[in-house]
């Protein structure tokens, strides 16, 4: 019988533990997260682990809320050693859920803590923690140092000033990993949302471009592009809820559903928002490919279901789900665009529903090609598939449908500081299979070239994919 999460946790052969070591501490390049980049900048400490652990992070709240765990005790006004008792007996019983593993994972690799999360032992948790939290080197930048990050990729919206980014660049901090924003147009896409006029005049005061038609907001981007490029970044992001196009769109249909709105006060109709929304996007994919950035694609969530908890405790809280529409079809037509006018970038497709996942592992197939190894990705299981199953499935289904061995690995996706276990959960899953191909005679036991294929999985080829 195997210990409790011992050093081969997750490792059931002989050949994955050595393809472990081999990778076990590589650097992280962690290419989308959602760490608060003024969090960086400040080199922020946090008041207890409840602050740390709990605080903004929506998987853990789910949970609790399952588990029967009032609001006051996740979201509310509870104290904070009540908040995480209530975390601690809430993972007691998680069997078989990612978050028992990444829990304890980084209970023991950033508070050396090796027991089980009980009810029972809570306090003695919370003690031991913030005896830790509280010493003088306990920040967000030695979390960083000690997590191995190379670079990583903050999600900003094309208005933000990026003002912490710059202060990051010009403090030059020796050994701090690169941090990176990532463009990520939100709103800006959507044509009829209620706050649209108001993001577009954010946008004009902060490229200082007047806005007044389709040229000018075209204007107003490339000035976004180019300054974000000056601070580093390389990789844009679109959250496509639904993946929704009109192939028959042209430009000139956007420059006057924008004409429109602006000189006639036209609301917008659901065929004309999806219009505008192509022919921008379009623009887009365009501009991001002149810029050897690569486009990230973030399919398929459903957001917002609970209504009377989104107004009780706001959005992004643990109240989003998988969605069901299909989109293979609008997904290929808008790559098909992209391509044919030799303006596709390097893009990356998740999708939230797994329902989806041969889908994308045979759809970047359509656009491989131009001399890049692994141009279009299959990105690393997203939200609620980034568990053990869920790798082991993303792994056997892309070397089954697609090459594996040019996959750009795993990502942390999270608000937290404390998440990077994740790359090594990631890791050893990988070494786990490709050591069962090899065991089971399916590939040669050659390790020279196996520990080839797990690094550059593991490390390798995201540095030089976002190179």
């Amino acid at each position: 019988m195997r210990q409790f999460m011992d050093d081969n946790f997750l490792l059931t052969n002989d050949t994955a533990v050595q393809l472990y070591a081999a990778i076990r501490d590589l650097p992280i390049i962690d290419y989308h997260c959602h760490l608060d980049a003024a969090a960086i900048a400040e080199n922020k400490r946090f008041r207890n682990i409840t602050d740390l652990w709990l605080g903004g992070d929506h998987y853990k709240w789910r949970l609790m809320r399952t588990h029967g765990v009032p609001e006051s005790h996740i979201t509310g006004d509870a104290p904070d050693a009540e908040k995480f008792a209530a975390w601690c007996g809430t993972l007691e019983m998680a069997i078989g859920s990612p978050l028992y593993h990444w829990s304890h994972m980084e209970l023991k690799q950033y508070f050396n803590w090796h027991e089980p999360v009980m009810a029972q032992n809570a306090a003695q948790i919370y003690i031991h923690c913030n005896a830790i939290i509280e010493r003088q080197d306990f920040n967000v930048h030695s979390l960083l140092k000690h997590s191995r990050v190379e670079w990583l990729a903050t999600t900003d919206d094309p208005a933000d000033t990026l003002e912490h980014h710059a202060k990051i660049k010009a403090d030059n901090i020796p050994g701090l990993a690169r941090i990176l924003p990532t463009f990520r147009p939100g709103i800006l896409l959507e044509a009829g949302h209620r706050d649209f006029m108001d993001y577009l005049r954010k946008l004009e005061r902060v490229s200082d471009v007047k806005i007044t038609s389709w040229g000018t907001l075209l204007a107003a981007l490339s000035q976004r592009l180019d300054f974000f490029a000056s601070m580093g970044c390389v990789i844009s992001d679109h959250s496509l809820e639904p993946p929704v196009f009109d192939a028959t769109a042209t430009d000139a249909d956007a420059a006057k559903i924008l004409y429109d709105m602006f000189y006639d006060g036209a609301s917008v109709t659901p065929e004309q928002a999806v219009a505008f929304k192509t022919r921008l996007f379009a623009w887009l994919g365009n501009q991001y490919q002149a810029r050897g950035w690569t486009m990230q694609l973030h399919m398929g969530a459903m957001r917002a279901n609970n209504t009377r908890m989104m107004n009780l405790v706001g959005a992004d809280t643990g109240f989003d789900s998988m969605a069901d529409l299909p989109f293979a079809h609008a997904l290929s037509r808008i790559l098909d665009d992209l391509e044919n006018r030799d303006a596709l970038p390097k893009t990356i497709l998740y999708a939230l529903n797994p329902t989806a996942d041969d889908m994308l592992a045979t759809m970047i197939g359509n656009f491989q090609g131009r001399g890049i190894r692994g141009r279009m990705q299959w990105g690393a299981p997203w939200w609620f598939n980034d568990s053990k199953p869920g790798m082991e499935k993303h792994l056997t289904t892309l070397a089954t449908l697609g090459m594996v061995a040019h996959f750009v690995g795993m990502l942390t996706d999270s608000r937290s500081f404390i998440s990077y276990p994740r790359h090594a959960y990631f890791r050893r899953i990988l070494a786990n299979q490709i050591g069962k191909w090899a065991e089971a005679g399916e590939f040669p036991r050659d390790l020279p070239l196996l520990t080839k294929i797990a690094s550059d999985i593991a490390y390798y080829n995201a540095r030089n994919y976002f190179s």
